[in-house]
C-alpha cells in the first residue's frame, strides 16, 4: 500500500501533468517571455518550493517574484530557467540605508545564491509611497542606493536591477491617460526615486489593478473594459489614442506622469495585476467568472508581445498576482483569493474543467473531464485538435467553423462536450496515446 506521503506526491504530479497538457493545448504560456507570476507565501498550507517549481515548469512560466529572500526558494530555484525577483521587506528599509548593512545583506542574501539562482531584480519594499507608515518614504531611496552600491562592490550590478513597486495611488490623476501626474506631496522624493531608476537603467514597477477601479465605481465603469472583453473603449481626447482596456490606460497614465517629471525614457513594468475570485458582499465584481476572464484575456494579450497604445512597440512585461490563494493574508476576503491555484495544485476557480486522477501514477495517465455547470460565455464556435504521444506533442491550432458542422461527429471525430470559453483540452490517458481527440465549443 502506498504511504500517504507517496500518494500526495503522486496526486501533485498528476495535477501538474494535467495543467501542462491543458496550457500546452491552449498555447497560452508558450514562449511568452513577458509574462511572470507573483509567488506569495502568506499561507500555512502551500506546497514546498520543489512542487511549486514543477508547477511553474508545467505552465511554461520562466519569471517569478517572491516577497522575501526565502533561502529554501532560492536554493530550489537554482540551476533552472526561472528568472527571480526577490524583495526587501518594508521593515528592513531603515537598516539598509546604512551602506555597510546593505553590503552585509547582499553578501548573505544574494551573493551565495547567484548566479546558480538567476536573480534578476531586487524589489526594495512594496508600495512604500502609500504605506501607512509614512516614515518609510524617507528611507526608500537611500536604501536603494545602498543596495545598488553593494551590488557594484560584489560585481552583481550588471545582472540585478533595483527598483520598488508602487501602487496606482501614487498618481493624482490617471484619466485620461495623458493627464497622468504624480501626487504633489510626493514630488521631492519621487524626483529622487526616478533619478535613481534613470541612472541605474532600472524599470518603474507598478501594481495595477483595474478591479479596484471597477469595485469602487461599477455604475460608471464598463466591466468589459476592465476585463479586456470586446468593448468600444475610450479615446484620449488629447493624444487621440484608443484604449480598449483599463490596464493599458493605467500604464500609460504612469508613463505620462513619469514624463512630466522629466524622465521620459523610463520603462514601466507591471509588478502585480490580477482579479480576486471571491470577495465580501461589498466587493463588487470579485467573482470566479470575472477572475477567469481577466486572467485568460491577460494571457491572450501577452501572447502578442504587445505594448500599450503610447508605446506599441515596447513589450509590456506583466507579473500576474498570484500563483496561489494565501489563507493567512489579512484584510477583506478578496485578499486571500487572488491565486490562480489552490495550495494542492488545483485551479482556484472553475474554467469549465475538472481534473480527475488515475490509480496509475505515471504522468501519462492524467485525464481530464468536462464540467457541465460552467456558465456559457463564448460568442464564437471553435474547432480544435490535439495529438499527444510519448515522444511528440503538437497542436493543430484553433479554427472557426460554422455551428452546423460541429453537431455529432465530424470526419469521424466525436464531440466531447462544451466549455465556458474558447478553451479546448482533451482526454489524455495511457490508453489513448497517439490517438487524436477533439473538442468542439458550442456558442450560445
Amino acid at each position: 500500500m502506498d504511504s500517504p506521503l507517496r500518494s500526495t506526491t503522486s496526486l501533485f504530479q498528476i495535477l501538474v501533468t494535467f495543467f501542462l497538457l491543458f496550457f500546452l493545448g491552449l498555447n497560452m504560456f508558450k514562449e511568452v517571455e513577458s509574462l511572470g507570476i507573483n509567488y506569495g507565501q502568506v499561507a500555512n498550507n502551500l506546497p514546498p518550493p520543489e512542487k511549486v517549481l514543477q508547477l511553474l515548469h508545467a505552465l511554461k512560466i520562466t519569471k517569478a517574484r517572491i516577497y522575501d529572500t526565502n533561502p529554501q526558494v532560492l536554493t530550489t530555484f537554482a540551476n533552472t530557467n526561472i528568472e527571480l525577483i526577490v524583495t526587501v521587506e518594508n521593515q528592513m528599509l531603515a537598516t539598509l540605508c546604512d551602506q555597510q548593512q546593505a553590503l552585509q545583506w547582499v553578501t548573505s542574501h544574494i551573493r551565495p545564491y547567484f548566479p546558480a539562482t538567476n536573480i534578476t531584480g531586487i524589489a526594495v519594499g512594496n508600495e512604500i509611497f502609500t504605506d501607512e507608515n509614512m516614515s518609510l518614504m524617507t528611507y526608500l531611496v537611500p536604501a536603494m542606493v545602498s543596495i545598488h552600491t553593494a551590488l557594484v562592490k560584489t560585481g552583481l550590478s550588471q545582472y540585478i536591477q533595483v527598483s520598488s513597486p508602487n501602487s496606482l495611488a501614487v498618481l493624482a490623476n490617471s484619466y485620461p491617460p495623458s493627464a497622468g501626474s504624480f501626487r504633489t506631496d510626493l514630488n521631492e522624493i519621487m524626483q529622487q526615486f526616478l533619478q535613481f531608476l534613470a541612472t541605474t537603467k532600472s524599470p518603474f514597477w507598478i501594481n495595477a489593478y483595474p478591479y479596484f477601479a471597477y469595485k469602487d465605481n461599477p455604475n460608471k465603469i464598463s466591466l468589459d473594459y476592465v476585463l479586456f472583453n470586446s468593448n468600444e473603449g475610450m479615446i484620449d481626447p488629447y493624444t487621440k489614442l484608443h484604449y480598449d482596456n483599463m490596464l493599458y490606460a493605467q500604464v500609460d497614465a504612469a508613463l505620462f506622469a513619469i514624463a512630466r517629471m522629466g524622465f521620459n525614457g523610463l520603462e514601466v513594468k507591471i509588478s502585480e495585476t490580477g482579479w480576486p475570485s471571491k470577495g465580501d458582499t461589498n466587493e463588487i465584481g470579485a467573482t470566479l467568472q470575472n477572475a477567469a476572464i481577466y486572467n485568460r484575456n491577460i494571457l491572450r494579450r501577452q501572447l502578442l508581445n504587445e505594448g500599450t497604445p503610447l508605446r506599441p512597440n515596447v513589450r509590456l512585461d506583466i507579473y500576474l498576482f498570484a500563483l496561489f490563494n494565501e489563507d493567512m493574508k489579512p484584510g477583506p476576503t478578496s485578499e486571500r483569493n487572488y491565486g490562480l491555484f489552490q495550495p494542492d495544485g488545483t485551479m482556484a476557480y472553475n474554467v469549465g474543467l475538472l481534473s480527475t486522477t488515475s490509480s496509475n501514477t505515471e504522468p501519462a495517465s492524467a485525464s481530464i473531464s468536462l464540467a457541465s455547470s460552467a456558465p456559457p460565455l463564448v460568442r464564437k464556435t471553435y474547432y480544435f485538435k490535439f495529438i499527444y504521444s510519448q515522444t511528440n506533442m503538437s497542436s493543430g491550432g484553433m479554427v472557426e467553423i460554422p455551428p452546423s458542422l460541429i453537431r455529432g461527429e465530424k470526419n469521424g471525430i466525436s464531440k466531447l462536450g462544451e466549455l465556458d470559453d474558447d478553451v479546448c483540452v482533451f482526454l489524455v490517458a495511457k490508453q489513448v496515446l497517439n490517438e487524436m481527440k477533439a473538442c468542439n465549443i458550442k456558442a450560445n
